[in-house]
């Protein structure tokens, strides 16, 4: 059985005086030689860390645990899923499928399947986490990694979430500036998204399921705006599937690798790792059956599937319509379809009139509808691409939110976050739409690409050591395909995502010394915190010679296990580093008779 000292505030919760003289240690105030007190730990589920979503959890039907599948059941888990998908659908995913229909045509659908399918993989583990652990991955973060190394992280995902940010501003602020006809200025498009975010907070207020129900209303938005500009197109079904089932880009140039690229980086989402392990916190999960745990790691799945789906098949209306609109399109071509539109007149000099390729981005893409299929594709194209931008810069708040919570342990009202955030992100849009023109606004998008990219392995690391760890998920950690599968993921991501950033530094830094010089420095030290991150992963796995990162952290002298029983956990909750004592049922597994594992830092002390 599992003992603990009873200090000072127990004794006092027990109706007792706390002797001020009393020592650290436990021991009486009045003899030095009186042993300390100990007293039996009382069988006690895992504790479930407070969130936003404490006093707002949505309740899941009791009962039907002999149906394989149950219709309510999924009903009460839906909704986490479709807020994650909204990170697929943000105008920098959106100006990415765009481009490569203009750059490859059909030919990369296949990899925009990839990149979702991974992505999915990568959801799912940051959900179960949350749901095992009862904690989201940046709390995991907090209580094992050392404070450097943690530290870093938020700093890494803080500007990821602040990169994200300012694609949705700018996608905002073209889709008013369309929607308009010109009237609301980039600088006035702008500001108004400050006003905007505080009024959709207010939508929070009236419950979880609402603002989920919100979120849906404006996903179907966009797949009804951008489904509407597919059908108008009606580009053609052979190649769409072709190009979604077949791999292989012939006859493609430099430009449609790195467009192959950048899309797995502006598909996976950093934070969006760190705002699903949240999500999944909505829901009242009894953590103290595994049954109802593999229930909710079950319908959470199903979910998320669906939710990607929809999401998938939004990205690629987008692609095809521009696949066909704009593929091997020269600037001169657009510009003769312009003529006598009089979007040619409102929208002077938007293509030039050259015979180059068309660098096609979000404002050139809704001109050209306008141009090719009538004007109200245009505006068509400007109310989807206003939902894409209002619904994520909600999902980024709530990102922000957790982050800060779980690495910082703060906790800011919203409008606080939303303020702080917002501003950072708008001070160098702002700048950039008063003094210069829309098309080097919509060029940021690129940038900003380039710099979440370069964020990834600072949420997909985090995710696959803490779900393959047994001191954090017990029975449920992964297993040896996953953890394959897993590592493949990362390894491939960030590979891809290196190179990317590569390509696009090299394209656009001086060749100047200095420069050299900084960008040798920096990539040094990312790749350096990298292998860092990689050392820990492995040594979670169970890599040999690596036993120092699963270092066995006692407190009160006393080792302290978990163990599911099928109905129930009856073991006493582990303490996690950093003393907290809340963790998961998975936080600490008996791995044999005899054996006990448990928790504490992953980089040890």
């Amino acid at each position: 059985m599992a003992y603990e000292d009873l200090r000072d505030e127990e004794r006092a919760d027990d109706g007792r005086d706390a002797s001020p003289a009393a020592g650290s240690d436990g021991s009486s105030g009045s003899s030095g030689d009186t042993p300390r007190i100990m007293k039996p730990l009382p069988p006690q589920p895992p504790t479930v860390l407070d969130t936003y979503f404490a006093d707002n959890r949505v309740e899941v039907p009791p009962g039907e645990e002999e149906k394989w599948f149950s219709w309510r059941k999924l009903w009460a888990f839906t909704g986490p899923g479709f807020l994650m998908s909204i990170a697929y659908l943000d105008p920098g995913n959106i100006e990415s499928d765009l481009q490569s229909g203009t750059v490859a045509s059909y030919k990369l659908l296949w990899m925009l399947l990839s990149a979702t399918v991974l992505g999915l993989m990568a959801q799912r583990l940051a959900a179960r986490l949350g749901v095992v652990s009862g904690m989201h991955l940046a709390e995991v973060c907090h209580r094992q990694y050392p404070k450097p190394a943690r530290l870093v992280l938020w700093i890494m995902i803080e500007v990821a979430i602040i990169g994200s940010d300012m694609q949705e501003v700018i996608g905002t602020s073209i889709a008013l500036y369309m929607l308009s006809n010109k009237l609301i200025p980039l600088w006035g498009g702008v500001l108004i998204t400050v006003c905007d975010t505080f009024t959709f907070l207010l939508v929070d207020k009236y419950g979880m399921r609402k603002l989920e129900a919100f979120f849906c209303f404006l996903i179907a938005v966009m797949g009804i705006m951008f489904g509407y500009e597919y059908v108008v197109v009606s580009p053609p079904q052979a190649d769409v599937i072709s190009g979604m089932f077949i791999p292989g880009c012939s006859g493609c140039d430099s430009r449609s690798l790195l467009q192959a690229v950048g899309i797995i980086g502006a598909v996976i989402m950093p934070h969006n790792l760190y705002l699903h392990s949240a999500l999944v916190k909505s829901r009242h999960v009894d953590r103290t059956r595994r049954s109802r745990i593999r229930e909710a790691n079950y319908y959470y799945f199903i979910e998320s599937c669906l939710a990607l789906l929809v999401s998938f098949i939004i990205n690629v209306f987008v692609v095809a319509v521009f696949a066909y609109g704009l593929f091997n399109k020269t600037n001169q071509d657009v510009v003769d379809v312009c003529k006598g539109t009089g979007l040619d007149t409102m929208y002077p000099d938007t293509f030039p009139n050259n015979t180059e390729l068309v660098d096609a981005d979000l404002f050139k893409g809704g001109v050209f509808l306008g141009c090719q299929f009538g004007v109200a594709c245009l505006y068509i194209w400007a109310v989807g691409i206003l939902a894409a931008g209002q619904s994520s810069t909600m999902t980024g708040t709530y990102s922000g939110q957790f982050v800060m919570e779980g690495f910082l342990n703060l906790t800011w009202p919203k409008w606080k976050r939303v303020l702080v955030t917002r501003t950072i992100a708008i001070l160098p849009t702002f700048f950039i739409a008063v003094y210069k023109d829309i098309n080097d606004l919509t060029g940021m998008n690129d940038l900003l690409n380039a710099l979440m990219s370069l964020q990834l392995p600072f949420a997909l690391l985090p995710t696959l050591t803490f779900t393959s760890s047994e001191q954090i998920m017990g029975e449920f950690r992964n297993g040896t395909p996953m953890k394959i599968a897993a590592s493949v993921l990362s390894a491939l991501v960030v590979g891809i995502n290196i190179f990317f950033v590569v390509s696009y530094v090299r394209d656009t830094l001086p060749a100047v010394w200095w420069a050299d010089l900084m960008l040798a420095v920096s990539g040094l030290a990312y790749v350096g915190f990298i292998g860092y991150l990689t050392t820990l992963l492995y040594g979670a796995m169970g890599g040999l010679g690596f036993d120092r990162i699963r270092a066995h952290i006692v407190y009160n002298d006393s080792v302290q296990s978990h163990s599911w029983d099928e109905e129930a956990v009856t073991e006493a909750p582990i303490s996690c580093a950093g003393g907290s004592g809340d963790t998961g049922p998975g936080a600490g597994a008996s791995s044999g008779a005899g054996d006990t594992a448990t928790a504490g830092p992953v980089g040890g002390q």
